[in-house]
């Protein structure tokens, strides 16, 4: 397969096999290691949506630059994921492949979906109370706090099937960046898979649920504590859960089913492994 894809990128069918094999590595983690590498990615990937807001506050960008350009700096949070390494819910949604290939147990996997996702939130959650107390919202005389609020508002106004479908739409695409920076062996190879990927969904407006983690919480300390001139009737605890839910079983089918499952009866089947 080398002089097809090079001799320094894994093919896809090694792909396959390494993401079973990770998967089989992450289901079996101690749960202190666990819940701390969820934290931490949580929180990487909150820095990543400071950065998309910081870019969005900036009314002087047309829509299409402001977009692009946001999903290219929110790709800095799968980034650190892969790179410094964390537990994240979305792409762990891949472990389908070990459950699948029958190398971890149903409970296993159900486990550290659970875990690391209630670790990614207490991720997420600090971060946005670390940023409110910084005071980092009020920077551009408040229009970041104001930013916030407006994409929060935005998410807890979405009807159910829409955020499930964009649920399914965004982590087809973040899995494809899992998918693909487990083919390279460099940093640099890493850094280019996921961007291209991770931009596109951010760019098209999808719905990340730990991103969304970290954007509704700093909305709802912002609308409580803060003074932004934007009510946001919509940004509440209430809110949030009926943005999270169907995003999370939106996230759970794109990335488990149509990436971790079809590359499973590709690669994985019996015969084809």
């Amino acid at each position: 397969m080398s002089e097809v894809f090079g001799f320094n990128a894994f093919s896809p069918k090694e792909i396959a096999n390494r993401v079973t094999t990770v998967g089989v590595n992450k289901a079996r983690l101690p749960f202190l290691s666990m819940l701390l590498l969820g934290v931490l990615a949580g929180a990487f990937i909150g820095l990543g949506a400071l950065y998309f807001v910081l870019v969005k506050s900036d009314a002087s960008l047309g829509f299409a630059t402001s977009q692009l350009l946001g999903g290219l700096v929110f790709s800095l949070g799968l980034i650190l994921v892969i790179v410094a390494g964390a537990e994240l819910f979305t792409g762990n949604n891949l472990l389908v492949m070990a459950w699948a290939d029958k190398q971890i147990s149903t409970r296993e996997l159900l486990q550290n979906w659970l875990v690391v996702c209630l670790a990614n939130f207490i991720g997420a959650f600090g971060l946005a109370l670390l940023v409110f107390l910084s005071g980092h919202t009020e920077m551009n005389n408040g229009a970041i706090a104001n930013k916030y609020l407006l994409i929060a508002d935005a998410k807890c106004s979405l009807s159910l099937s829409h955020a499930f479908f964009r649920g399914v739409l965004c982590n087809v695409l973040v899995c494809i960046a899992v998918w693909m920076a487990l083919a390279g062996r460099t940093v640099t190879d890493k850094v280019v898979a996921i961007i291209f990927p991770i931009s596109a969904f951010v760019a098209a407006g999808f719905e990340h649920s730990i991103a969304n983690m970290y954007f509704i919480p700093l909305a709802m300390l912002i609308k409580t504590f803060g003074s932004a001139g934007i009510s946001a009737d919509a940004v509440s605890w209430f809110g949030m859960l009926k943005n999270l839910v169907p995003v999370i079983l939106g996230n759970l089918v794109g990335g488990g089913v149509l990436v971790g499952l079809v590359y499973h009866v590709i690669y994985r089947r019996s015969g084809n492994a």
